[in-house]
This record gives structure tokens, sequence and C-alpha cells, in this order.
């Protein structure tokens, strides 16, 4: 029997898939990537083609370990991590699904969301879940198709058709998806459901009652790290040999394992499509006042969860995406830095990307973007810069929240994902926040989370102390901005939110 050399990951993204080998260091071995079509069919719909991205998992899948010439016999196990929310229900016989997969980014299910709102149901939603009524969320997605899409109802109330985020959906097809794969989550992913109770780990009745949603097209909720191991890769799959799947975490609950956020008060914040801001809370459920989600952070035993608070920011790098793509003021993401860094400030200007709605704090589906403070001065470079500044200036409303929320006070951010690369955005971030921000020398912590969790499930790594000795610094970006400075700022960033909300009319 060969030796286990190392844990691997796929790492199921908004924009696109990458598979991930490491090390028992949690060193980076091989990692290959591929984007998939973002499809926007009506205005406020985002879609993803489900067996498109299977196809891509496949592709990278293999192409990872030929690169290194990797054999499946070496590796321990095989984690998941995914974007959350995003919605998906297919045949259980076939692998079909029944429609296009409904990204976390839609904002189609505004009506359902108002219902639960105007019925008097969001505070047993909270109470029991941890959220808000939002269109974020993958439940009511899920009762939009069920409702939308012709004889979906009555076979999810079979199990002929099976629901799941795009973690359940990976680890099915991974296990050998119309011959047997297996039909699991994990706490992190139940907990993005609105469907899930957080105290009992499992589906909640009441929401279940209330939604319309039956039990029998529902997952197992699992683990995030599951020495009952779910199921091994066929060798005609992309893998072509048996390796076990036990590992599953939403994926910026794998950002926060892969950086060793493991003990109460530390916390990560990482730079994606949005930006998402987790503090580990420990054992306990501690409810939000100040617009924060609770919700699970990583479990490692039946039945316990280890639970944290999360700001959740829906547009960040997808603003970048939006200036390439849409505006065609850049040519690639890159290019923000030395634009940005060509002007001392963004002349007076704020942009607030408020495509989906306004996430945390504010929690309003009703909001829309807004470039406020333009005038003859401003050009390119300044809108350039502005991009960049939301980012920072929504990472601080979330990190006052939290305090207000735990009452804990960060000395220090973790930070992660593609954008942190980009240097002049970190210290803006660091002078906007006024602590220090700390870059890892593992960007892509999010699928090293992964296969952290499917890794201890089969010893290759014996504890989460064990983990903590692989996490290492790469810079230390220090605020370099006044305290004046840094507030003048803050206050036309609240002042350029006010003109976002409610923008759109209820029911129009």
């Amino acid at each position: 029997m060969a030796q286990k050399k190392y844990a691997a990951a796929v790492d199921q993204g908004t924009t696109g898939t990458r598979f991930m080998v490491f090390s028992h260091d949690g060193k980076v071995v091989s990692s290959v990537y591929e984007e998939h079509e973002q499809k926007y069919p009506k205005p406020g719909w985002v879609e993803h083609d489900p067996m498109e991205i299977w196809d891509k998992t496949q592709k990278v899948t293999k192409a990872s370990m030929a690169a290194k010439n990797i054999k499946p016999e070496e590796i321990a196990g095989i984690g998941v991590t995914n974007q959350r929310e995003t919605t998906i229900v297919w045949d259980k016989k076939t692998g079909e699904p029944v429609y296009n997969a409904i990204v976390w980014q839609d904002t189609r299910t505004r009506e359902i969301c108002q219902k639960i709102i105007d019925d008097g149901f969001e505070p047993a939603v909270k109470e029991k879940t941890g959220l808000v009524s939002a269109t974020y969320f993958s439940g009511p997605k899920l009762k939009w198709i069920l409702d939308n899409v012709p004889g979906v109802r009555a076979r999810a109330e079979k199990g002929e058709v099976i629901f799941g985020n795009i973690d359940t959906f990976v680890i099915w097809w991974l296990t050998g998806g119309p011959k047997g794969g297996a039909h699991v989550t994990d706490y992190t992913n139940g907990s993005r459901t609105m469907l899930m109770n957080l105290k009992t780990l499992d589906w909640d009745d009441d929401i279940l009652k209330y939604l319309g949603i039956p039990r029998a097209c529902l997952p197992a909720i699992r683990p995030s790290s599951d020495t009952k191991i779910w199921g091994y890769t066929p060798k005609e799959g992309p893998l072509a040999g048996e390796v076990p799947v036990c590992g599953d975490l939403g994926d910026q609950q794998g950002a926060l394992v892969g950086q060793t956020c493991y003990s109460v008060g530390e916390a990560k914040n990482t730079y994606g499509t949005g930006c998402f801001m987790l503090l580990n809370t420990g054992r306990e459920i501690i409810p939000s006042k100040s617009g924060l989600l609770t919700t699970g952070a990583y479990g490692v035993e039946e039945g316990k969860c280890t639970y944290a608070l999360e700001g959740s920011i829906a547009i960040t790098g997808a603003a970048i995406q939006w200036l390439r793509d849409n505006l065609g003021l850049i040519k690639n993401a890159a290019d923000t830095e030395e634009i940005a860094k060509s002007v001392e400030d963004a002349g007076g200007c704020y942009f607030v990307p408020a495509f989906s709605g306004l996430f945390a704090p504010y929690w309003d589906m009703y909001a829309r973007g807004v470039i406020v403070g333009l005038t003859r001065y401003i050009d390119r470079r300044h809108i350039v810069r502005a991009t960049l500044e939301c980012i920072c200036y929504q990472t601080r409303e979330v990190l006052d929240a939290m305090k207000a929320d735990s009452g804990i006070t960060l000395t220090s951010l973790k930070v992660d994902g593609g954008a942190v690369k980009n240097n002049f955005l970190m210290q803006l971030q660091a002078d906007i926040l006024g602590v220090p921000v700390v870059r890892p020398t593992v960007e892509e912590t999010t699928a090293l989370g992964a296969s952290y969790m499917a890794g201890l499930a089969t010893g290759f790594w014996k504890d989460l102390e064990d983990l903590r000795v692989n996490w290492g610094v790469d810079r230390v970006f220090e605020p370099q901005w006044s305290e004046d400075r840094r507030e003048e700022g803050y206050r036309g960033w609240k002042k350029a939110v006010q003109r976002t909300l409610h923008w759109v009319e209820k029911g129009s």
C-alpha cells in the first residue's frame, strides 16, 4: 500500500473551479483552475450550468494530478469547498439538473423573502437558523424551483429529484453520482440554507412546512470532517482510483479553518467575488443585533459544532470584474493596483456596488449600486481607486458590527483570497481599518481548509493543533493614515451608502 503523502480539495467557487493538492506541512503541491460561464437571463438573475461545473471539476482534477504525477493511492482524502447558497435540484437516477444552478447573488426570490417578513415569520427564522430573510440563502431558491419548474415538486416529495448546494452536487458526483453517490452536506453548508436549526444541527420541520419543502429531497447533514467516510472516488472517475471523500466546508468556513482560526475571537476576511469576514465564537451561538449572521464554522465531531459570526458582503471582487467586463475601464484585475496608485485619493468619489442589494450589515434587497461625488475632475483612475476603496469600507462596516455584537476588538485581521495579492489594496485595508492586516504564505486558504477536514478524518493530520504549525505569515501591512483622514473617509462612505437604500420599489 502506497504511503499517504497528500490531502486534496475541490474548490468550487463562483467564477471557477480549482483542484489543489497539499503536502503534510500545508504547502501547495499542485493546483489547476478553470473558469465557468456566468449566465444572466434577466436583471437580478444569476445562474450557472451545473453540468459545466462538474465537467470543469473533472478536468482540473485530472490536470492537477497529472501535472505532478500524483497517484490516487498517495492521497489520504479529498475535501470539497464551495460557493455557498448556490442551489441545484437534480435527478437522482441520471444526475441531470431540473434547472440551472441559482447562484447566491441571484435576487429572484425577493417576493418569497418579503412574504416571510410580512407574515412575521422572520424572527423565528433568525432564532432557529441565525440568518435573516434575504435572497442570499438556498431555502427560498429551492422553493422557487419547486414552485416554478413543472413537475419538480411531486418528484421531490418522492425523493426522485434531490437538492443540494454545490458541495452536495460535487460530492454526489465524486462518490459515484447515479451509481450510489453520497447525498450529504455538512454543518457549515447546512447553516446557509435557511432550513437548518443551529441548535439541533438538523433540518427544521417548522421552516420546511412554512416554505413547503419536502424532507425527502434534502441531504443528510454531517460533520465537516467525517470519519464515517461518505464514499470513494470510482476508478473510472477523474481520479482514476479509490480516494476517500470525507471533508466539506462552505468556502468562507474553509478559509477560517485554513487560516487556523480555532480559538474564540480569531477572525479572517476573504476577498473573492464577495467579501466575507468570520469571527470564531466557539460552541456559543451568538445572535447578532448588528446586522451580522450567526453560522456554523466547522464540525469535527458528530453532533458538535463550532460557530461563528459572519459579515457577508455581496460584491467586492465582482465590482472589479464589472469594471473590466461591463465598462471596459481595465483589461485585467491586476491593472487596478498601478492605476489606483497613480492618484492620491478617489477625488471625493465613492462607489457602492449594491448590484444584488446590500448584505451585511444592512440587508436591504431593494438597494442598488451608485457612484456618487462625481465632478469634471474625476477620471478613470479615480473610479478604479474608488472600487478598491469600496471593498475596504464595506469590510470596515462589518468589523464595527462584529465589535458591537461580540465585544471583541480585533488587534489584527488575517486575510486571504485572490485579491490579497494586490499590495495596494491590502495597505488601503489597513489604513481604512486602523489595524494591521496579516497575509499568510498560502493565499488559497479555502481549499487548504477543506483538505484539512479530509486529512483529519483519515488521520493524515492528528488534530487541529497539528494544523496550526503549518500557518505562516507572508507580510503584515501596518496602518499609515491619520485618525482624522480615516474617519473623514468613512463618513463619506456612510453618506454614499444612504443613497443606495430602498432604491427599488417593493412589488416592482
